[in-house]
């Protein structure tokens, strides 16, 4: 009997270690799963936060417009006209309530020939979405073309984005300068004529005015030669931050000016001397491009000393 109680003992023994040994086996799994799961929520954590800096960022950017260039064509945040053939005859032929024909603007003086003078420098600081920078466009683009083609001015627009506010949250001022920079950079022979196509078939203020899209398609109407890189330019907003900046530069100072700031649109400076006449009389302003033009010549001569004759 006693060496059967024994036998019974060391097997309760045995059973009991067994038992031991698997729970502590199930003890290590379960803490195994829980250091896995901690690491896991960890990573998974970690994941949620780039995500949400990733979300941040593209918010960030889309709201700033994208990347931030500069116009490789821009001088001063202007871009010059070298070619005004792409100018469509009836673009400056709008007359409505905005621009009305003024009396005597069909007799227009001419500026002054290149041959006899340097050329006239006329600077334009344009809102597309200003009522003025309209009516002064429509008034003067036969002229504009005129004296460019004959060298008798250099011409150079300024966007700016005065305006931004006027649009029903769309920024619309500010888009049109963006997108114009767009055209300058990737075809600037179609600059001139995509100028006088925002300026002509300009939006009413307080309306959303156009979207990216109708203005990449602007751009591909007048003719662009890359309407893919100029959709992809304007779409994705690549000037926009230059064009503020350029905007704020100009309000800061005009350079090569006397201390002039950019208080509103458009500013017409001729020579350096703002134009301050009704936009919409080209015959007026004809005839302060030619007086600049002359002042500009007469200052720039140099007096030719007259020889002495000897007394004899």
């Amino acid at each position: 009997m006693s060496t059967d109680s024994g036998d019974n003992s060391s097997s309760a023994t045995d059973r009991r270690e067994a038992v031991r040994e698997k729970a502590q086996r199930v003890h290590i799994r379960q803490s195994r799963a829980r250091v896995a799961r901690r690491i896991s929520l960890g990573v998974l954590a970690a994941g949620a936060v780039a995500a949400v800096a990733v979300v941040v960022v593209w918010s960030v950017t889309s709201t700033m417009g994208g990347r931030d260039l500069t116009p490789k064509t821009a001088t001063s945040d202007g871009f010059a006209v070298n070619d005004v053939t792409g100018v469509a005859a009836d673009q400056g032929a709008v007359v409505d309530s905005t621009v009305e024909a003024t009396p005597g603007s069909d007799k227009a003086t001419p500026a002054p020939t290149a041959s006899a003078t340097a050329p006239v420098d006329i600077r334009v600081y344009v809102d597309y979405l200003s009522p003025g920078a309209r009516e002064w466009q429509l008034a003067n683009v036969d002229q504009l073309t005129t004296w460019v083609d004959q060298g008798a001015a250099t011409l150079s627009y300024h966007p700016v984005s005065m305006l931004t506010a006027k649009s029903n949250g769309t920024k619309y001022s500010l888009r049109a300068a963006a997108a114009a920079a767009c055209v300058a950079t990737h075809d600037e022979s179609v600059f001139f004529a995509y100028n006088t196509e925002l300026l002509s078939r300009q939006p009413a203020m307080d309306t959303d005015g156009f979207s990216d899209v109708e203005l990449a398609d602007l751009a591909q109407a007048v003719g662009a030669k890359d309407p893919d890189a100029l959709r992809s330019c304007i779409e994705d907003g690549d000037y926009i931050e230059w064009t503020k900046d350029a905007t704020e530069r100009a309000i800061a100072g005009i350079p090569d000016t006397d201390g002039l700031q950019l208080t509103g649109t458009p500013m017409i400076l001729v020579n350096g001397q703002p134009y301050m006449g009704a936009l919409q009389d080209a015959a007026e302003f004809s005839q302060f491009v030619l007086t600049s033009a002359s002042d500009a010549f007469f200052t720039e001569q140099t007096p030719t000393p007259t020889p002495t004759v000897p007394a004899e």
